[in-house]
């Protein structure tokens, strides 16, 4: 740590605030401050987190109350060193992250820039800020000039030793990282919550962090962003079925007069915290809410994605077909266990199910053992054939 570091008087440690690590005024961020004043005018203060700087005709004023004035360039950077958290806190957000949008949201809303202190979040900062996002887990923490760095990672990795992880440093890796699953299968939703682990980008700054976060999770800090400004355009779902056109025309006209039940359907299908990290906000047209819960993730769903309305397509021919009378013969224990296997099948636990665990219904000998039980040789359940003209 340099001479030119200290404490800066609005957070020395002790009971009256936090704990403000000690932080270097680096020279770029002097150059910014004296940059941004040359494009001030005089009676147009720089402000700062608890003082202002001005330039005056005689030299520099640094007004907090008390006010000096006549400094000269070597004085006002004395003056600043004295108040590095602030002036680098300035600069992270004014020069390094730059203009007003989505990923300056993001950066704040890690560090609560909008609702705490510089002094509070520099103590936090140097001992490190979590924030999650989807299955990410982001931590923030900063360095001796006042720089951030951001370590990104899988949630399940928290705590992992960044030697024990494949690290990155290049935002544009991430799009290997999220085309397959842990069981290497192809992951054509990527907010489903089958992100795979064992990777960490442990040194990014904050605009490699936002490009990395986009890179996992496409246009979720955008649409979150502009969802926090007001201006999410939700699109509901007759609304995109009607821009539909060609082999996915034919869900435009799904049960149009009879209400919105199957759109229900496909939510709770398709739309479940389990199933997607985004909290839906289209509902079946602007007047007409669904009955089914958008979820409860960070970031918004604008509008049915494409993995809703191919599968909307498919259950749209199956949902016109007629419905027909099957009967079986089933023990009641057989009825629970063709329930289970549904349950189990549609909640995504088949692989924590135990192959020795013969009293789970939807254990694999015990649905093999059904199976041989009640299906014939040509695989027909009860030897009851789907279509009657087969018989």
């Amino acid at each position: 740590m340099s001479d030119a570091t200290s404490t800066t008087d609005e957070g020395e440690a002790g009971d009256d605030g936090p704990e403000v690590p000690e932080i270097d005024l680096p020279g770029d961020a002097f150059d910014a401050v004296l940059d941004a004043l040359d494009d001030r005018d005089s009676d147009a203060p720089l402000r700062f987190e608890g003082f202002s700087v001005a330039r005056s005709d005689d030299g520099y004023v640094v007004a907090d109350g008390d006010r000096r004035t006549g400094l000269s360039e070597r004085e006002l950077h004395e003056a600043l060193s004295e108040r590095a958290p602030a002036v680098t806190d300035w600069y992270a957000f004014e020069r390094v992250v730059g203009e007003f949008g989505p990923r300056r949201a993001l950066v704040r809303w890690i560090e609560d820039a909008d609702g705490e202190t510089v002094a509070t979040r520099y103590a936090a900062l140097a001992e490190g800020i979590e924030r999650a996002w989807g299955e990410l887990r982001i931590t923030a923490t900063i360095t001796d000039r006042g720089e951030r760095r951001y370590d990104v990672r899988h949630a399940d990795d928290a705590g992992v030793s960044v030697d024990d992880l494949e690290t990155h440093e290049d935002p544009l890796d991430a799009r290997e990282l999220v085309t397959f699953d842990e069981k290497g299968r192809y992951r054509p939703l990527k907010t489903a919550p089958s992100l795979a682990g064992g990777w960490v980008f442990p040194e990014l700054g904050p605009r490699n962090l936002y490009e990395t976060v986009e890179t996992i999770y496409p246009a979720t800090v955008a649409n979150w962003h502009r969802e926090r400004e007001g201006e999410l355009d939700v699109s509901h779902w007759r609304e995109t079925m009607e821009r539909q056109s060609g082999i996915y025309g034919v869900v435009e006209t799904w049960d149009r007069g009879e209400g919105h039940e199957h759109v229900d359907w496909v939510a709770e299908a398709c739309c479940a915290d389990s199933q997607c990290l985004k909290r839906r906000e289209w509902e079946y047209d602007e007047e007409t809410d669904l009955d089914v819960d958008g979820g409860d993730g960070v970031f918004p769903c604008r509008e049915p994605c494409s993995v809703v309305v191919s599968a909307a397509r498919k259950w749209t021919r199956l949902e016109s077909e007629q419905e027909r009378t099957y009967e079986f013969d089933l023990t009641p224990s057989e009825k629970e266990q063709v329930e289970e296997i549904i349950e189990a099948v549609a909640d995504g636990r088949t692989d924590e199910i135990r192959e020795a665990d013969t009293k789970e219904g939807a254990n694999r000998y015990r649905a093999r053992f059904l199976r041989a039980k009640r299906f014939d040789d040509g695989g027909n359940l009860g030897g009851v054939p789907t279509d009657p003209d087969e018989e």
